[in-house]
């Protein structure tokens, strides 16, 4: 990839550089970089082929400038089946974000059918055109490939959408951290309405019941509720072959910092 990374290493420490910065104000994170780099950090450290990250929960508490930023990790539970690992992201210091995973033994699928959801059936991304220059997202933090609806709409809504650069410098994103960074993108996709994305998320859990194939994660906007500037939102996630997990999150009412 030849796009300008999210971040930089320097020593213990990741540099954000322009690209991570967030929508709600110019001087802050993203938080699609926040949870990517939690997971990510948990993967190199604690994963392995044979455990699936099924579960990555992450609270994002602060909104965090564009300091450098630690993560430390800590094993809670290391199990021949299960294991658990706890992550927290600081910035300046001081604590933004914490993360919980649960990385589950690969093992053999039992017999047996059970009821799932109908099969997405929709087009492939290299059968869409990309948009146009000026409708890609945050001057094209990631490319996208709707399928229907848009964050201008109240129908439901279902897109692809690819990284276009790496989240580390020099550090080739993986399955778990492609999906890991998109999650995010369930939060203004299912919270969105006719006036614009009116909600910032403060969490994200991501649940894979297997890794994606290929570049390219759909998104199918499942649920979206809000009562007193309260929000949850659901999507369900998808590869190229087929339904992988969904991701989930609540939010808060927000106004843009110029």
């Amino acid at each position: 990839m030849s796009n300008k990374p999210f971040f930089t290493v320097d020593g213990d420490r990741f540099v954000p550089t322009d690209a991570a910065r967030g929508p709600w104000d110019p001087k802050s994170l993203h938080g699609r970089v926040i949870v990517g780099l939690l997971g990510a950090e948990i993967e190199r450290l604690h994963g392995g082929p044979e455990f699936v990250p099924a579960r990555l929960t992450v609270d994002m508490y602060r909104l965090p400038d564009l300091s450098p930023a630690e993560v430390t990790t800590r094993v809670v539970r290391e199990g021949y089946r299960i294991k658990v690992i706890d992550a927290e992201f600081f910035s300046a210091g001081v604590s933004a974000g914490r993360a919980t995973c649960q990385l589950l033994r690969r093992s053999e699928q039992p017999d047996g059918n059970v009821w799932k959801p109908p099969a997405w059936d929709v087009p492939k991304p290299d059968d869409i055109p990309p948009p146009e220059a000026s409708a890609r997202p945050m001057g094209g933090m990631w490319a996208t490939r709707r399928i229907a609806g848009d964050f201008g709409s109240v129908g439901q809504k279902r897109a692809w959408i690819s990284e276009v650069r790496e989240l580390v410098e020099g550090r080739p994103l993986t399955p778990f951290v492609r999906v890991a960074g998109a999650a995010d993108f369930a939060s203004p996709f299912a919270n969105a309405g006719d006036q614009g994305l009116k909600y910032i998320n403060s969490d994200v859990t991501l649940y894979l019941h297997r890794e994606p194939v290929g570049e390219w994660v759909g998104f199918e906007v499942v649920n979206h509720g809000a009562t007193e500037g309260v929000a949850i939102g659901e999507c369900f996630l998808y590869d190229v072959e087929g339904r992988i997990g969904s991701a989930s999150c609540c939010a808060l009412t927000q106004r843009r910092r110029a």
